[in-house]
């Protein structure tokens, strides 16, 4: 009979003749107690946390770099990445934003801001180029779940590159999350936290201005031809409110849907707003066709309103100046000064 740590452990030559196994595994938990009560806590904290990153499954759960993406799925990170791919505009200035330019080595052809981040090796048109993207050796890939397949996913998995999977922003603080996250994730907290926190004083400041002004109904063109605009699943359909609007698509229940021709005309809004830009944006045949409709108001008073696509439409650090954008478009007198 054996004590340790107050506890008696019936570990005896009678046991090693009944089970040798048993013998075995008392001795080791007789062992594991002697540390412990020799003060050498701290050590087995640091060997749990050692089998915790090289991915013992059974303490996966504990590990202090294990995050969790949109899709649910863990990823495990042994240190913080120095070597990042993007597969998404948005995820590129959210990384640039918080000072972690200088450790992307990939993105696709889509991204296009910074101008620093045009001049980087291009992995992507459209599906990724998994070659092209091994051959970056990134120890992090991060992308929306609109530019990943999920065979190109699954292949990533397969080759263990840790990938990070956003889902598009239902409200504006989705985007803080995310940046909040890759904040985390790359030892950049303080400076992530640094970019939300100014977006949110400048949501602030531009809602100050417009709250108490008449709210005008707003359809936003996301897409002509088919036509597709923004519901309440849409963080777009937030900045509308935010900026001192009223959505007339706020009755849809899915984000990005196709309003009837009917129920445009009789939501009859008071300014139509069209994203404008090189690659998103709605042709400018598109838009004069809307001036047919002359029973509509934004019609009547030639409210037509353009937007920089790249800032309504990308859910990343730069959404804020979409909003202001916006909300000069819907309330210039409230900025005159």
């Amino acid at each position: 009979m054996t004590a340790c740590g107050g506890q008696r452990i019936a570990c005896s030559k009678e046991s090693l003749g009944r089970s040798p196994w048993l013998f075995a595994m008392c001795c080791l938990l007789v062992a594991g107690l002697g540390l412990a009560d020799d003060g050498d806590a701290a050590v087995m904290k640091k060997r749990r946390q050692q089998g915790i990153l090289t991915g013992m499954p059974f303490m996966a759960n504990l590990a202090p770099r294990t995050f969790v993406d949109d899709l649910d799925r863990k990823i495990f990170l042994a240190a913080a990445p120095v070597r990042i791919v993007s597969l998404a505009p948005s995820v590129t200035e959210m990384l640039f934003a918080m000072g972690a330019g200088g450790q992307v080595v990939g993105v696709t052809k889509f991204c296009d801001y910074p101008p620093e981040a045009e001049a980087l090796p291009k992995v992507s048109a459209g599906t990724p180029n998994i070659e092209s993207l091994v051959a970056l050796k990134p120890d992090l890939v991060v992308t929306s779940k609109d530019f990943i397949r999920p065979d190109t996913l699954a292949k990533l998995e397969q080759l263990k590159i840790p990938t990070v999977v956003f889902v598009d922003a239902a409200v504006v603080e989705d985007v803080y999350r995310h940046i909040q996250m890759l904040g985390r994730m790359l030892n950049r907290q303080s400076a992530a936290d640094a970019v939300v926190g100014g977006m949110r004083q400048q949501v602030a400041d531009i809602t100050m201005k417009t709250k108490s002004r008449p709210h005008p109904r707003v359809l936003y063109v996301l897409n002509g031809d088919p036509f597709v605009t923004v519901g309440t699943g849409s963080f777009i359909h937030q900045l509308i409110g935010l900026a001192g609007g009223i959505n007339v698509a706020q009755a849809s229940p899915v984000a990005y849907p196709r309003l009837s021709l009917e129920e445009v005309l009789r939501q009859d809004p008071e300014i139509i707003v069209f994203p404008a830009g090189v690659g998103e944006s709605v042709p400018e045949e598109e838009q004069r066709r809307w001036r047919q409709w002359t029973t509509v108001t934004a019609v009547k008073r030639d409210r037509f309103v353009q937007v920089p696509s790249v800032l309504l439409d990308r859910p990343g650090p730069r959404v804020v100046e979409g909003l202001d954008a916006l909300a000069r478009q819907l309330h210039p007198e409230a900025f005159d000064k």
